[in-house]
C-alpha cells in the first residue's frame, strides 16, 4: 500500500488572494501544510477543485509568503534547543534581505503570517520590527512609524513618572 503521507507532499494546492488583485497560485502540499491555518482546512475540507481563498491576504503578500515557505522548506533552519526566540540578532542573512521592505509591507507581513498561522514568519517580522524599534527613544518610535503623540505633557510627564524602572539600568 502507498504511502499516503508522502502522496500529499507530491500534490498541489491552489490559494487564492483577496481582491483586488485576487491571484491564484498553485503551491506543493508541503509549501502549503507550513500554514497551520491552511494544513487544517486541507484536513477539514479534504482535496478540492478550486482555489482557497484566502481573503486576508493580498497577491503581493501571499507572493512574499510562498516565497518565504519555498526558502524555509528547502533551507530548514537546524533545530537549536538553546534558541532564544526573543533575541533580534540572530536573523538570518536571507531572511534580513526578505524582511528589507517597506512598512506597510512588513506589516501586511506580519498580519498575513497571524492569519496564516506561519510562527516563524511570525516571529522574523515581529524581531524585525523589534530590530527597528530597540534603543529608539519613544519620539524616534514615534517618528518611525508616523505615530501621533496624543498625551498632553502632563500625561506624558505621568507615564515616564510610573514607568521610571524601565529607565534603569
Amino acid at each position: 500500500m502507498p504511502d499516503q503521507g508522502n502522496d500529499d507532499q507530491q500534490k498541489t494546492v491552489k490559494l487564492q488572494s483577496a481582491e483586488p488583485d485576487e491571484r491564484v497560485f498553485e503551491v506543493p502540499r508541503a509549501i502549503a501544510d507550513m500554514s497551520v491555518t491552511i494544513r487544517h482546512m486541507l484536513i477539514d475540507v479534504g482535496e478540492m477543485d478550486h482555489p482557497i481563498p484566502l481573503s486576508n491576504v493580498s497577491g503581493k503578500i501571499l507572493e512574499k509568503v510562498i516565497k518565504y515557505c519555498e526558502y524555509h522548506h528547502e533551507n530548514p533552519e537546524p533545530a537549536d534547543d538553546k534558541k532564544d526566540e526573543k533575541k533580534t540578532d540572530d536573523i538570518s542573512p536571507w531572511d534580513e534581505t526578505f524582511c528589507n521592505v517597506d512598512q506597510a509591507t512588513l506589516f501586511e507581513l506580519i498580519l498575513a503570517a497571524n492569519y496564516l498561522d506561519i510562527k516563524s514568519l511570525l516571529d522574523l517580522t515581529c524581531k524585525t520590527v523589534a530590530k527597528m524599534i530597540k534603543g529608539k527613544t519613544p519620539e524616534q518610535i514615534r517618528k518611525t512609524f508616523n505615530i501621533k503623540n496624543d498625551f498632553t505633557p502632563e500625561e506624558e510627564q505621568q507615564v515616564k513618572k510610573e514607568n521610571a524602572w524601565c529607565e534603569e539600568h
